[in-house]
């Protein structure tokens, strides 16, 4: 009996404990906590994300939702549950009798790491409102809350309405697995006192509610294209003097049915403080991963916020998986060249989960796809497969398998994942290269037409491939093969230098074709070129269409036509001859404006070879003339790679002029303010350079050691790089440059692991905690325990 009564008495505690009402925690509440980064009044009718893994939202930063993106022409925006859309927007609007006001006109807007809020005043009605959105982790949902206040002292009272837009459809290339869209249904729900809209041939809905009781509910013209539904909520409300009063709205999806919709609408009214609390302190641990600390604030801001960037393009669903998708608005699902470029960076900041998924993603449906090695290289949400893969696709990934196992060191993960490796190699030479040179042929990152013969990109992650392939096999003991892949490296990399070379233009070749290829090439590059009035480069293509006719060949040759970013890669894979390099380097510099790398040479305009800003934006977007993050990433890893990380750092400082230039906290795709206003890659760009190269981290987890070989700017005189993960352990870098000698700190968590600090002085230092020894001009200080250092 006295057991049966303890247990009568715990479950009536736990009865009144669940039945205490959630502490009033708001979305703004939270916010004010938080660094956000305040948007500029020239972009407010531009596009923002407010993102989770399973939906997001995107609108522009004044409140309104216009029809927005390309790829679904006029339906990139709104609210995404992939593989279907749920909304394409909402209204919220305040009525008096004869006078209306509706939130769609913000004089300020926010962005936050996890949420972001836009800012009202109604003057003349003394009203100020902020609206704040946010999207919980593994949540087919969001709220949005709006914070009323009355800044005046006369009691308001007014009619406010909440209007929602359906638009229940499928994905991009939804009809390949017969997703085919039909006209939405709405029914007023009196049990949730919301809305629920079904598409009528498809088990997708669509709900919203209120976390107050409405009014009155009605449906509404739909002003959208599509075939959609508006639904309305109406409240009626009044505010005392200087009183505030705040209203949570959410609007949740499913893709399978209404219970699901419906109970993950009441999770979000009834739990939303501890979701963003969880989301809260999950972007908190996101902040403190591989944490940089440096004398410029901006481009330390920038690091900071692309490890946001990089959670907000995480994808899931669930029937198929989870992986980094491209870019926001028009790319949000999964590709394969993207991920093997940004990955390497996901990785370096800690975000592992993002990595593993991602790779899983890509190699099971590539193999299911192709079977052959072959990785694909655009896939959308529902599954359909675009493109199943352009030929470089296979070779990189390769290369990400050989760098991930370097932070893990998990030979289980080698194993895994060196089948798919094998047979792409395989593949990649058996069935492209058909002239059988050593070079595969076909489509590498340029995308331009007849632009698919022997690419300088292609050749070179090819022979990095080879050359990262022939270490993964020596390790799994497959010495024969080893051996082979060996030599083919050693070969292609001597080609590349030979083959690819022209010094004439110092520079590496776009690529090798035929003359009859090249002519064509040629003049559509003019008539390109005659449209975007670029005289000089009219005149450069002519000469080379002169020289051919003079001097015909019947074997194909290498050209310099386009100056595409590619002819940067052998510097990036560090595969570049010395003295070809630095020339090569130089010759690049022709190519740059004031925000970084143009990804088609030809297309350089006035700006070329500027420092200051004097960009002007184009009337109409084109992937035409655009200066793009990837190849400004890529030219930084390249001049850091043969010792000059001045003009490494430079580059990365011209990509931070677009952080936050049109979308606060972010960088778009095309430098500053076109094409993707978040994109994965970015992350490459940046902690490659930063924590590879400046801080020479060289992980090799396998053997439980990491060599640290700073190369630091001039400007960093002081630096630091803390919580770096990498397999089971931890460390952190701390850099200090002391009448011109460089003195570094390393401390780890795990002290099994061997630490190898390399500085490029000799001189005796004032303290070393390690065993010292120099070489070559080099000194090396080694050593296990949590602190190995030098300090002079």
């Amino acid at each position: 009996m006295k057991y049966a009564s303890n247990i009568c008495f715990f479950l009536l505690f736990m009865l009144l404990i669940n039945c205490r009402e959630q502490p009033k925690v708001t979305i703004e509440k939270e916010l004010t906590k938080v660094n956000g980064i305040k948007g500029k009044s020239e972009y407010l009718a531009s596009p923002f994300v407010t993102a989770g893994n399973r939906v997001y939202m995107v609108g522009h930063q004044d409140g309104s939702f216009p029809e927005l993106g390309w790829h679904i022409k006029g339906e990139m925006g709104g609210i995404w549950n992939h593989p279907i859309k749920l909304m394409d927007g909402f209204e919220i609007e305040f009525n008096w009798e004869g006078d209306s006001l509706s939130l769609n006109q913000a004089e300020s807007f926010i962005n936050y790491p996890f949420a972001n809020s836009h800012e009202f005043s109604f003057k003349n009605k003394g009203l100020k409102i902020k609206r704040s959105q946010f999207v919980p982790d593994d949540t087919e949902g969001l709220a949005v809350q709006i914070e009323i206040y009355n800044d005046s002292d006369a009691r308001q009272a007014f009619q406010l309405s909440f209007t929602g837009h359906s638009d229940l459809r499928p994905t991009w290339l939804g009809e390949r697995t017969d997703m085919i869209d039909s006209k939405d249904s709405a029914i007023f729900n009196d049990a949730i006192d919301g809305w629920v809209i079904k598409d009528e041939n498809n088990p997708w809905y669509v709900c919203f509610n209120a976390s107050m009781k409405s009014n009155r509910h009605a449906f509404s013209p739909n002003s959208y294209q599509g075939i959609g539904s508006s639904n309305l909520l109406g409240f009626d409300l009044t505010l005392k003097p200087y009183e505030s009063k705040t209203i949570t709205f959410a609007i949740t999806g499913s893709y399978n049915s209404e219970a699901a919709a419906i109970s993950t609408l009441q999770n979000i009214q009834k739990n939303l403080p501890i979701l963003l609390r969880e989301k809260k302190e999950r972007y908190q641990k996101l902040a403190e991963k591989t944490k940089l600390t440096i004398p410029d604030k901006k481009l330390e801001q920038t690091f900071e916020w692309l490890k946001y960037n990089c959670d907000w393009l995480i994808r899931t669903v669930p029937e198929i998986g989870t992986g980094i998708t491209a870019g926001i608005p028009d790319y949000p699902w999964w590709f394969g060249v993207d991920s093997e470029y940004a990955l390497q960076g996901y990785m370096a900041i800690g975000q592992e989960d993002a990595v593993y998924n991602t790779i899983i993603l890509l190699d099971s449906v590539s193999e299911t796809l192709n079977g052959n090695g072959k990785i694909i290289h655009e896939m959308s949400t529902n599954g359909a497969v675009f493109n199943p893969g352009n030929i470089n696709e296979t070779p990189q990934f390769a290369t990400l398998i050989w760098r991930i196992y370097q932070w893990n060191g998990d030979r289980q993960f080698l194993e895994k994942y060196f089948p798919t490796v094998e047979k792409g190699l395989r593949w990649l030479m058996e069935a492209n290269d058909l002239d059988k040179n050593g070079f595969p042929e076909g489509f590498g990152m340029m995308e331009i037409h007849g632009l698919d013969s022997e690419m300088i990109d292609v050749a070179v992650y090819t022979q990095k491939a080879f050359a990262d392939a022939a270490k993964m096999a020596e390790i799994l003991k497959k010495d024969a093969l080893s051996n082979t892949y060996k030599g083919i490296a050693i070969n292609l990399k001597e080609k590349i230098n030979t083959d690819f070379w022209s010094e004439d233009f110092n520079s590496y070749a776009d690529f090798i074709g035929t003359d009859k290829q090249t002519l064509h090439l040629i003049e559509d590059a003019i008539i390109r070129a005659d449209t975007l009035d670029k005289p000089w480069s009219i005149k450069e293509m002519k000469e080379t269409k002169q020289f051919i006719l003079a001097n015909p060949s019947d074997k194909p040759r290498p050209f310099v036509l386009h100056h595409n970013w590619v002819v940067n890669t052998p510097m990036e894979m560090g595969i570049a001859d010395k003295e070809k390099a630095l020339k090569a380097l130089v010759t690049a510099k022709d190519y740059v404006n004031p925000f970084g790398v143009f990804v088609t040479g030809i297309d350089r305009d006035e700006s070329a070879g500027a420092n200051e800003n004097t960009y002007k934006a184009p009337p109409i977007f084109t992937y035409t003339g655009a200066v793009m993050t990837l190849p400004t990433g890529v030219s930084a890893i390249a001049e850091n790679n043969y010792g000059r990380p001045n003009h490494a750092l430079d580059y990365l400082e011209r990509m931070t002029r677009s952080f936050s230039y049109a979308l606060p906290g972010s960088m778009y795709e095309v430098s500053p303010d076109f094409g993707m206003m978040a994109q994965a890659w970015n992350i490459y760009s940046y902690a490659y350079p930063i924590v590879h190269q400046f801080f020479g981290i060289q992980p090799n987890a396998a053997e439980k050691e990491i060599v640290i070989r700073p190369q630091m700017p001039d400007k960093w005189n002081e630096a630091s790089l803390e919580n770096i993960k990498i397999g089971d352990n931890e460390i952190s870098v701390y850099y200090e440059l002391i009448e011109g000698k460089p003195s570094v700190n390393v401390k780890q968590t795990n002290t099994e692991w061997t630490i190898k600090l390399e500085l490029s002085n000799t001189e005796q230092p004032a303290k070393v905690i390690g065993n010292i020894k120099t070489i070559d001009g080099t000194m090396m200080v080694e050593g296990k325990g949590d602190t190995i250092s030098v300090i002079y």
